[in-house]
């Protein structure tokens, strides 16, 4: 989820905690968890300071050891060895329980994105995205602001939040239904499809789709359970060539190519140089495809630069690159 949702959904387990006995009968363990609870909501993303460092370094690692099994055991000690001090008088036990459903409560509903997390680490280093909620869901965000104002008006943090979260719940299965029957209908459309993914967007009822058999790509979007294919193209291998085999050290693209499961991939030949360009074709969005990796090389197959990212129109990319004009 963003990081407003991750805000929000830590506001509401701080709330939560206070139908705790313990937790309610005690002011330094009331204070010390809703800490907790805030901070625990928030503190797997810490790697999104990767980003700062490079995109490579991003996708590669956001969502990855931050959130594995190891991760979700030792974000909490840390924040208790941390917090616990300034709350001498706090409840260590049920500190560290609302810590740790904080921690873990981020990591559980980041699984459901089409982002999706490493979670299985170190056991497994797939990525699990179930992809019925969208990064941002704008009614999973718009329920958490409506308690968080009843709370502002007096009212019991605990029974505001916990009805809430029924309906979350609830919420949640829906979405599951509503993707099987996009699935079903994908399914139909292409029988023979060996992936299909299928990724929410802010819009309740609208979906994308990107799908592959044995020989093409399909991209498509689905309204309710209505599926339209927009664009198809043939699935053509990438061949070892000496062009591609170097292109292929780059950290852009390898980071790009250890993070996206369904691409296509380009190559021009200038006067003066290669461009290797791959495109995820998992995001469509108004005609253009924003995910991509790109590298060019010089006649001597030396890399001159290279970018991996989100690029919405060609201008930006050139900048991005800002080495040599197409």
């Amino acid at each position: 989820m963003d990081t407003g949702t991750h805000i929000v959904m830590g506001l509401a387990l701080a709330g939560i905690a206070t139908l705790d006995p313990v937790v309610a009968q005690n002011s330094a363990t009331t204070t010390s968890v809703m800490i907790g609870a805030i901070v625990g909501s928030q503190i797997p993303d810490i790697d999104t300071v990767l980003k700062l460092k490079s995109n490579a370094v991003y996708i590669r690692n956001h969502r990855g050891i931050t959130h594995s099994i190891p991760a979700v055991l030792l974000w909490p000690l840390a924040l208790i060895a941390v917090i616990y001090p300034f709350f001498p008088g706090a409840n260590l036990l049920h500190l560290w329980i609302w810590t740790f459903i904080a921690v873990f409560l981020h990591v559980f509903v980041d699984i459901f994105n089409a982002y999706g997390t490493q979670a299985l680490r170190p056991f497994s280093s797939k990525w699990v995205a179930l992809g019925i909620i969208n990064t941002f869901d704008p009614y999973i965000f718009g329920i958490h602001i409506v308690g968080i104002l009843i709370w502002a008006f007096g009212a019991h943090p605990g029974y505001t939040f916990l009805p809430i979260y029924v309906m979350l719940v609830f919420y949640y299965v829906f979405r599951f239904r509503a993707q099987k029957k996009v699935y079903n209908e994908v399914k139909r459309m292409i029988p023979d499809a060996t992936e299909i993914i299928i990724a929410p967007t802010m819009k309740y009822n609208k979906w994308r789709i990107a799908v592959m058999n044995k020989h093409q790509f399909f991209v498509g979007r689905a309204e309710d359970h209505e599926v339209k294919i927009i664009d198809q193209f043939n699935r053509v291998p990438v061949p070892e060539t000496p062009v591609l085999e170097a292109a292929k050290k780059d950290k852009n693209l390898s980071a790009f190519l250890s993070f996206s499961p369904v691409y296509r991939w380009e190559i021009d030949e200038y006067d003066d140089y290669y461009e290797v360009r791959f495109i995820d074709l998992r995001y469509r969005s108004n005609d253009y495809y924003p995910f991509v990796a790109v590298v060019q090389l010089n006649p001597e197959l030396e890399i001159i630069t290279s970018y991996t990212g989100w690029i919405f129109s060609e201008e930006k990319l050139r900048k991005k690159l800002d080495i040599i004009p197409s």
